[in-house]
This record gives C-alpha cells, sequence and structure tokens, in this order.
C-alpha cells in the first residue's frame, strides 16, 4: 500500500512539473484534451463550470479516486447519470461516456447498466442493439397501473411466452468493437423461482446457466472468455407458462477505469423514481461514486412549480442514495431552458418554471455538499431555446435536442468537470 502511494505521489509529481501551468496541462495531459466544441454568442463559455456553493469534501474525494484510475491505473470510479427522456436516449451522456472512457488508457472498463428499451418498444440508445422474439408486457415508473415491481432503472418487460428470447450486441452504431463483457448480472425475477430460468447463449451456441442471488434477485452469469453479443432465453419447467422479469443488466468485467451507467424513462421526474420498490437494492449493484442527477425538466413542466416540494422529493431521493453510497459526490445539472405549448396548442411560451428549479438545484448543491452544473445559464438563460433550435441544436418541441445539440451538451459537461480535476490536481 505504501508502494503505491509513493508511486501515485511520484507520477502526481512527475505530471505537476512537466505540465508546468494549468492551461498546458489541460490542452497536453494524455486523456484529457479540451473536446472543441462550436462556438454561439449565446453560449456563456465563461460559466461552462463545476460550481459548488458548499463544503468540497465530497468533490475531494471522488477525484482522489480518480486519481487512481487516471494516474495509476488501478480501482474502477463509477458514475450513475439519471434523469427522464434527455437520458434515455443517451445521447449525451454516451458522449460523456466516451469522453470519460478515453481516461481508461489501454484498460477498457465495462459498459454499465443498461436496459433492453427496445423491448418495451420505446426508444433504445443507438450505442447498443437489442433484438428479441415472443410477446412482452412492459410496467415504467410513469405508470400509474403498472404490474410489475420496478428497480433502478425504473422499467420492466415481462414474458412467460415459451418462445421469448432477447440478444444484446453491447457495440451498436459507432462503436466498432469497443464494449465487451466475461460476467452479466441480469436483474429480475420470477414469478415462481425454479419454474422459469433464464440461460445465456452466445454466438456459438453455448450454453451458460445463471447462479441466482436471492438477496439482490440477480442472476450472474460468467463466461470463459469476454463476449460483446449474448442472448437470453428462457426454460419453461413445467407446462404451465411462468412469467419471467426483467428490470436491468449489467456486464461485468474485471478491468480499472471509469464505469459510466445511465437511466432515464421518458416522462420521469422525482415522484417516478421515488416509486421504484427495489431502487436501493439495484444501486448497492452499483455503488456509485459520483451520481449526475438530470431530473427535473417533467417536473418543472407544471403550472404551479413547489421549489419546496422539489427539493424535499431529492432529498427523498439522495437519502436513497446515502443509504448505499454515504460519501457519494453530487453533481446536479439544472433544468435546460424550455419552453409549453399554450392553450391554443398551437404556440408556444416560455417556461419561467426553469428559473425557479435552478434556484433549487443550487440549493440542494450546498444542502449535500455537492456542485451544479448550470445548463440553464450556460445554454442563454430564459428563452435561448429558440437560439438552439434556431441553429439546430433543438428540437421543435422546444424541450428536447437534437443530436447535435445533445452531442455539445456531452462535450461541454465532459470540459467542466475536467477542469475542475485538473484545477484541483494542479493546487494541490
Amino acid at each position: 500500500m505504501e508502494r503505491r502511494k509513493c508511486e501515485k505521489m511520484m507520477k502526481r509529481w512527475f505530471l505537476f512539473c512537466f505540465f508546468c501551468s494549468f492551461a498546458v496541462f489541460a490542452n497536453a495531459a494524455q486523456g484529457f484534451i479540451r473536446r472543441d466544441v462550436p462556438k454561439f454568442d449565446y453560449i456563456a463559455d465563461s460559466l461552462n463550470v463545476i460550481y459548488t456553493p458548499g463544503t468540497l469534501d465530497r468533490q475531494k474525494a471522488f477525484f482522489e479516486k480518480l486519481d487512481s484510475v487516471v494516474l495509476c491505473h488501478e480501482g474502477e470510479v463509477n458514475i450513475l447519470h439519471i434523469g427522464g427522456s434527455h437520458v434515455q436516449a443517451d445521447i449525451y451522456s454516451n458522449e460523456i461516456r466516451r469522453n470519460l472512457d478515453s481516461i481508461n488508457d489501454q484498460s477498457l472498463a465495462a459498459r454499465g447498466l443498461i436496459f433492453p428499451y427496445t423491448v418495451a418498444k420505446t426508444n433504445n440508445p443507438s450505442n447498443y442493439k437489442i433484438t428479441y422474439k415472443g410477446e412482452w408486457t412492459t410496467s415504467k415508473n410513469v405508470m400509474h397501473n403498472r404490474k410489475a415491481v420496478l428497480g433502478l432503472t425504473g422499467m420492466a418487460v415481462t414474458t412467460s411466452d415459451s418462445t421469448a428470447e432477447l440478444t444484446v450486441c453491447l457495440n451498436g452504431k459507432g462503436n466498432s468493437s469497443r464494449w465487451s463483457c466475461d460476467k452479466l448480472s441480469l436483474l429480475g425475477y420470477a414469478d415462481t423461482t425454479f419454474l422459469v430460468e433464464p440461460f445465456v447463449r452466445l454466438t456459438d451456441s453455448s450454453l451458460y446457466c445463471a447462479r441466482f442471488d436471492s438477496a439482490t434477485s440477480v442472476y450472474m452469469f460468467e463466461f470463459d472468455r469476454l463476449v460483446d453479443t449474448f442472448t437470453i432465453v428462457f426454460d419453461q419447467m413445467d407446462s404451465v407458462p411462468h412469467e419471467f422479469t426483467i428490470t436491468g443488466m449489467l456486464p461485468e468485467k474485471c478491468a480499472p477505469g471509469v464505469i459510466y451507467s445511465s437511466i432515464g424513462v421518458n416522462g420521469a421526474s422525482l415522484p417516478s423514481y421515488l416509486s421504484c420498490e427495489n431502487f436501493n437494492r439495484d444501486l448497492s449493484l452499483i455503488r456509485p461514486d459520483m451520481v449526475v442527477f438530470a431530473i427535473g425538466i417533467n417536473d418543472a413542466l407544471v403550472k404551479y412549480f413547489s421549489e419546496e416540494k422539489f427539493i424535499q422529493r431529492y432529498d427523498s431521493l439522495i437519502a436513497k442514495v446515502e443509504s448505499v453510497s454515504p460519501n457519494c459526490y453530487y453533481v446536479f445539472v439544472t433544468n435546460n431552458d424550455s419552453y409549453k405549448r399554450t392553450k391554443n396548442r398551437h404556440a408556444y411560451e416560455v417556461n419561467p418554471n426553469g428559473l425557479k428549479a435552478r434556484d433549487a438545484f443550487y440549493k440542494l448543491a450546498e444542502k449535500h455538499g455537492g456542485s451544479v452544473w448550470d445548463l440553464f445559464q450556460i445554454m442563454g438563460g430564459l428563452g435561448s431555446m429558440k437560439l438552439w433550435e434556431k441553429d439546430g441544436m433543438a428540437a421543435k418541441d422546444k424541450v428536447h435536442f437534437t443530436h447535435k445539440g445533445y452531442v455539445l451538451i456531452g462535450d461541454l459537461f465532459y470540459n467542466a468537470l475536467m477542469n475542475a480535476y485538473l484545477e484541483k490536481n494542479i493546487k494541490e
């Protein structure tokens, strides 16, 4: 342990001496090259910072753990990004993932938590591919009358079809062959334990059975090699069909690096995630070192926004995280500027609740020792969504972004986070 600590200090001292200023360090240090972003007059580059209104203890602890990955190529850093439709699409969160993956250097860390959105007949991230057979039903945390018990992902798919199966390819559009795993944690449950069992079939038709952990409701599969494609099939043990429910999949491997999990449900708000019965249990599988909280756009799309209720609900969600990861570092992403339809449904008006929610995020960060990434102000403040739309970076609904806009947001967040990290190293 002392040898490792010494090596770490020597590497940090070497980097400090070699990159004699923060500006040079930030632009030349391997793996931390600033992402070039397009310039727009209304985007406030000077505000693109990770702002911490209170204590720095949680941020410092997170950055020190990141040091182990960056400088010593040891250990794992787990990040969880949670939100609504912005995150379900996994464009801007995947851009952050890809950028952070560059600091893994030659260590190829695991992909992070995924969900088979395609099976739920909703938009699946393009960076991994899901195909399926058979009949399935869907439960979401935005449904008032749902059938399944939900976990961290806020969504579930259920089948009793003897022909049902689903195939996962971890490398979707634009990923080549980056992601792989030699372990798989299948989050789910059967209506009658051991009367329907999942198996994994690989591309060479080899079958793997699971080791079931009743405490976590996880079916653990271990492979004898790294794979990027696998098929989950179900064995019905008697003549009566039994239901099996999947609430998520965690492809794993033993490799140091940054593991970036993102979960989102279209239309989700804070009450949506608070209603997930097994949120804490599933969270214990990840034990995040940092949570990027991006829930709020749907909470603010109301006529009367209550800052007090918003903060109370976030307090409850944070308490769930604290029960699993008491030293977790929180970064709150403020709502983007947005518009809402007027009464005649053919026109839009700016949503002033974006400003109110922004104030609440700053109070939450100070209260919980976290930080704020002020997307609302960075993008140009109240009314700026129309400017983003004009330049092809926002959708016509003036709530969501285009692919180009999401990529820009991901790069901006990455630049802000890395600048904070590098600045911390220089100051030390």
